[in-house]
């Protein structure tokens, strides 16, 4: 989602073409090396323990709570329902929630400042930490998460988007899959942030060369050829 951040499409993909599923490790000149949860709770943030996220998220279609329909309980907690055309089976499309939840009222009350929030935290665990092939599509399955902003944080989200992340690219390299998905801004910060050579200098804007993709991963590969230990923050 270029809203979100610029991704650098040809870097990360030289990266996984280097992922090993079996170790789940990139094999580099010097050795094995990969994320690890001490990466994501530095580069992100999140909570690396606590409790699982897990539950709803298989045949949502499926599941109930307090006996209500999901489509019930979406409405209970944004207060109205995305129009049929911003709807495919259990998504909502990601332009919805950005243009009706971005702004906060100035005057909101606090129920308007839940129902922003719980959209905000919708379309970044749709769309950056649990990216997948839907791209600009939410899934509805993040409300059991989001009706209680309270216990949000007792997640352990930060194990859960780097498993989420080897997934992904497991897939790619598996399965010759050629559409990137998972949390790639972790991927490509942890990539700038120990690779002291790939990083972008100073604090200038990150803006990608011009040059045609195809090339580009060309010079990534080189680049990744040469690379010893000492190179590696």
């Amino acid at each position: 989602m270029s809203l979100w951040f610029w991704l650098d499409e040809p870097m990360v993909s030289a990266f996984i073409e280097r992922w090993r599923p079996e170790t789940h490790t990139f094999h580099m000149p010097f050795g094995e090396y990969t994320v690890t949860l001490q990466d994501v709770a530095f580069q992100l943030g999140l909570p690396i323990d606590g409790r699982n996220v897990s539950g709803c998220l298989a045949k949502f279609e499926n599941f109930m709570e307090g006996g209500r329909p999901s489509w019930k309980w979406f409405q209970e907690l944004f207060g109205e329902l995305p129009p049929p055309n911003k709807v495919k089976q259990m998504t909502v499309h990601f332009t919805w929630f950005h243009e009706r939840f971005r702004v906060l009222p100035q005057d909101a009350i606090e129920d308007t400042v839940r129902i922003c929030a719980r959209a905000y935290i919708m379309m970044l665990l749709s769309t950056q930490l649990f990216g997948d092939k839907s791209a600009n599509w939410v899934h509805i399955w993040w409300l059991s998460f989001v009706a209680n902003l309270d216990d949000i944080g007792s997640y352990s989200w930060g194990s859960a988007a780097l498993a989420w992340l080897y997934r992904c690219m497991c897939r790619v390299a598996n399965r010759n899959v050629t559409n990137l998905a998972g949390p790639l801004q972790l991927l490509q910060s942890w990539i700038f942030w120990r690779f002291l050579s790939l990083r972008p200098s100073g604090w200038v804007a990150y803006l990608p060369p011009n040059d045609g993709k195809e090339q580009r991963v060309i010079n990534y590969r080189l680049a990744l050829d040469q690379l010893t230990a000492r190179d590696v923050h």
